[in-house]
């Protein structure tokens, strides 16, 4: 099946409508008071007009800077297909006026789950209208890959067709570095369950030229990235860079030697709980050693610093020679990759889910502690894809685009309720009990107070009655509405697997096989990165 522009709708509803989201998120999208210490400016346009201004003035974006930065991507990407929008953005990174928009992600295995697509293509979208907005700049947007992850098992499967697709190997070291050795088998895997369509084809080539003709996990998530948005002028970047950790070698030192972040996110975090939940604590020394076998913490202890579960040990002399010498042996944890990647990039903004915007909140502090500017933050788009036929089932079953988020027995009693030719409502009944209570109490104060007591226990009794027999009218409505129940049900466990949403479990692929790249253009099109809406696409 293929798509044209015109078969593709988008509707949209705000954040809080669909339950998925925290207070955390729904604060910071309403601006409210209680919020705003926690972050700079907002992702507004005038909010971006500010943020150009603060990061021109930045020593981190000067020339040095530019050109180390510019030759590492230069050499990163000397054996990749590089298309000509990214050559050109690769080379306006030089200029003073060019800055980046970024998202980071994993390197899930063949992208992981959909919203993968999703942060790329907010990231995309939002330096295109940003250069539109504000032609005297150029805004390339950044991919940044997690190669420095350990969380092998967060990222070493995706899911297609509610089944997992798995790869299994030992874990040790940074992810980015680890050997594509077996995947040959998830790919045999996988093959069995595409068929031979057009489309089905192209997912083979692009799991196989990606993983079994690449050494490592980083080259082959690049060159899967790089194929499905080099046209866009993409670039994908790879801290786990000699070149570039050498720019980061003043903060490494500042936190080995005074342990700032670990001060300042700690008075930071005291604050952010007394209304949000803390998302990452920090630890006295926020980073790890890393080499090909391992990636373990440096901590101070004895007044030596040391590497968890192993025998290597330094004065503080010794490990500042060490960084020196050896810069890219020391990675940051989650406190920390933040700041690495505001030091070696003229970046205005980051993009990602809502867990990561509520971490980068905690950070502001210890951002301006070291005199580093702090982006804006924004919430990537999140999308809902429908299927016209879903869409047209929805319709039937006269269920809204809003209604679909209600948890499914709310919604089966709420839809169950509308169609029944008798009331299965007790609310008037139970309102009229409590009035009738509040009366028979007023009674009870005027003869005998210990006489209240019985009263309210008689209502809790009679309440719980009322609720007993409305429990078994619905569940007799169900029954004798098992059509509309089960359509219901189907539908949603289709929209929401595992009662969550979507794009956290579904791969693309799924729809890549359906749709075709008819299915990026659409999102591309259609998703609008400063709206802070959900979106919900019709394909």
């Amino acid at each position: 099946m293929t798509n044209t522009e015109t078969d593709c709708k988008k509707y949209s509803i705000p954040f809080h409508k669909t339950g998925f989201f925290s207070k955390t998120m729904l604060d910071y999208l309403d601006q409210k008071e209680i919020i705003q210490p926690f972050y700079n400016n907002f992702p507004d346009l005038e909010g971006f007009k500010k943020q150009i201004e603060e990061k021109r003035h930045s020593e981190l974006v000067s020339e040095s800077h530019r050109k180390v930065l510019g030759d590492a991507l230069k050499n990163q990407y000397l054996s990749v297909k590089t298309s000509e929008e990214t050559q050109q953005n690769i080379e306006s990174l030089q200029k003073e006026n060019t800055f980046t928009i970024t998202t980071g992600h994993q390197l899930n295995l063949f992208t992981g789950p959909l919203y993968f697509l999703y942060k790329i293509i907010s990231t995309i979208n939002l330096a295109e209208e940003l250069t539109d907005k504000f032609p005297k700049q150029n805004f390339v947007p950044i991919y940044w890959m997690a190669t420095e992850d350990h969380d092998f098992d967060e990222i070493n499967y995706f899911n297609f067709n509610h089944k997992k697709v798995q790869w299994n190997r030992k874990d040790g070291g940074g992810v980015g570095r680890f050997s594509t050795e077996g995947l040959q088998e998830v790919f045999d895997e996988f093959s069995k369950h595409l068929g031979n369509s057009k489309n089905a084809i192209y997912l083979k080539g692009l799991f196989s030229e990606g993983y079994l003709k690449h050494n490592n996990l980083a080259d082959a998530t690049k060159y899967i990235a790089n194929e499905l948005f080099g046209k866009y002028g993409l670039i994908i970047i790879d801290a786990d860079d000699v070149s570039l950790k050498k720019l980061f070698i003043p903060f490494v030192e500042k936190e080995l030697s005074e342990q700032v972040s670990f001060k300042e996110v700690s008075a930071t975090n005291t604050e952010f709980e007394k209304h949000y939940k803390v998302q990452v604590n920090p630890r006295e020394i926020n980073l790890f050693y890393l080499t090909n076998e391992i990636r373990e913490r440096i901590v101070f202890d004895d007044n030596l610093y040391k590497v968890k579960n192993t025998a290597i040990v330094w004065s503080k002399s010794e490990l500042l020679n060490h960084l020196n010498e050896v810069p890219e042996r020391f990675s940051p944890n989650v406190i920390m990759r933040p700041l690495y990647q505001e030091v070696i990039l003229p970046n205005l903004c980051y993009i990602g889910g809502g867990g990561e915007i509520a971490y980068w909140l905690q950070l502001k502090a210890y951002f301006e502690k070291v005199n580093v500017p702090f982006p804006i933050l924004l919430l990537r788009n999140s999308v809902q894809v429908i299927t016209e036929k879903q869409f047209k089932k929805l319709e039937k079953l006269n269920i809204s685009l809003e209604e679909i988020f209600i948890k499914q027995q709310d919604l089966l009693k709420k839809k169950v309720t509308e169609n029944s030719e008798v009331s299965v409502d007790f609310s008037k009944q139970k309102e009229f009990l409590k009035n009738q209570f509040s009366a028979l109490k007023e009674i009870a104060k005027q003869t005998d107070v210990s006489f209240v007591g019985a009263v309210n226990a008689q209502e809790r009794k009679q309440v719980k009655g009322l609720e007993n027999l409305e429990k078994r009218l619905l569940k007799a409505e169900k029954r004798k509405q098992k059509e509309l129940v089960s359509n219901i049900t189907e539908l949603q466990n289709q929209l929401f697997p595992n009662q969550s949403l979507e794009e956290r479990q579904s791969n693309f692929s799924e729809y890549y096989l359906e749709f075709g790249n008819d299915f990026i253009h659409h999102l591309k099109n259609k998703l609008e990165p400063l709206a802070l809406e959900f979106s919900i696409i019709v394909l």
